[in-house]
């Protein structure tokens, strides 16, 4: 059976504010949902729509095993982890292309 990739991203509504943490085989597509209101919910209610972290897997399952693991974090974990990648919490989209 083939491998579908996967990514593990953080959305942002500003720096050091409200973040949505999900999982998916398309970023550009989920990341454009997100920053149009498309997806219902948690990133919708607060307005996540800048794409501030994510994180390459060759396999979608190794990408959701993140996700579960990362969704147990303290939210300055994951505040810290965009900080180190992403310092100026910079909205990624356009670096999908």
């Amino acid at each position: 059976m083939q491998q579908k990739p996967g990514f593990v991203y953080l959305m942002a509504n500003r720096r050091r504010g409200k973040t949505y943490l999900g999982v998916t085989s398309d970023l550009p597509k989920r990341t454009y949902e997100h920053r149009n209101g498309l997806i219902e919910g948690h990133s919708k209610e607060h307005g996540c729509k800048s794409l501030v972290w994510y994180e390459a897997f060759d396999d979608i399952q190794d990408a959701r095993n993140k996700e579960r693991q990362m969704k147990k974090w303290h939210r300055d974990w994951k505040i810290e982890l965009i900080e180190w990648d992403n310092p100026e919490w910079e909205d990624l989209f356009d670096t999908l292309f």
